[in-house]
């Protein structure tokens, strides 16, 4: 009988210590691992998105996000790397202002950052917080904020997020996020479609609006559930191919 005292209380023991560590950092880690099953650091994704062709190749720290499509002045591809960004007309690179060549940058950027979601969340410049729990529709969520520092976060370092992850899988079922460009906005996403290629998981969004621009991220969920939101669009990725590169 002893010894079965002991053994239940290193349960316990156990139990309250997992529960302890278990911060915001650890479930940001869980939910990458899920996503990226080890293979997001050395890999090449190609899609289609909004029919742009899009491609990443990220060995480790270093990373090239490109657009490629074709208007009026011919082939465009565009390039944003750890080295800056450059955009080639006909394969031929051009001179374009500081300004403009940020405008492209961080529409490249966007598109990679939320279509490779959660990894980008453990950016150096990402501050996480666990703001509390959730339950969307029967399911149990860890609710945890994101904000960035000014230095390396980029020109929208003061926009917000708010991602709901699945307490059991760990998948990162619905995201918000605050934004202060073009008269600021606010945003509710829930995922769908999920698959995974070469273990590496993608999904796509149904895009969600609410009624003032005044309504705290943390309560979006709840109005998602009462139908209170506006679906605004789907974003979709297409013909996803993965190749790893380790």
């Amino acid at each position: 009988m002893k010894s079965f005292y002991i053994l239940l209380l290193f349960v316990i023991l156990v139990a309250c210590e997992e529960k302890k560590t278990l911060t915001a950092n650890t479930i940001v880690d869980n939910a990458i691992a899920e996503a990226c099953s080890g293979n997001c650091e050395y890999a090449q994704l190609d899609f289609v998105f909004r029919e742009l062709n899009y491609k990443s190749i990220r060995e480790g720290a270093h990373f090239q996000y490109e657009r490629n499509f074709i208007d009026s002045t011919g082939t465009i591809r565009d390039v944003l790397s750890n080295t800056g960004f450059k955009r080639f007309v006909n394969d031929s690179l051009q001179q374009i202002a500081d300004s403009t060549a940020q405008k492209y940058a961080e529409s490249v950027n966007s598109v990679h950052y939320f279509v490779q979601l959660p990894y980008g969340l453990n950016a150096p410049a990402a501050n996480k917080e666990l703001l509390g729990e959730a339950t969307i529709n029967a399911k149990e969520y860890y609710e945890i904020g994101v904000t960035f520092n000014e230095k390396g976060g980029g020109t929208d370092f003061e926009d917000t997020f708010v991602y709901w992850v699945d307490k059991n899988t760990f998948h990162v079922d619905y995201l918000a996020y605050s934004y202060a460009v073009n008269g600021g906005g606010v945003r509710f996403r829930e995922a769908y479609n999920p698959r995974v290629v070469e273990g590496i998981r993608f999904v796509d969004y149904n895009n969600y609006k609410p009624a003032s621009l005044e309504t705290s991220l943390t309560d979006l969920d709840s109005l998602f559930q009462k139908n209170e939101l506006t679906l605004l669009s789907k974003i979709e990725t297409e013909n996803v191919e993965v190749t790893l590169l380790n």
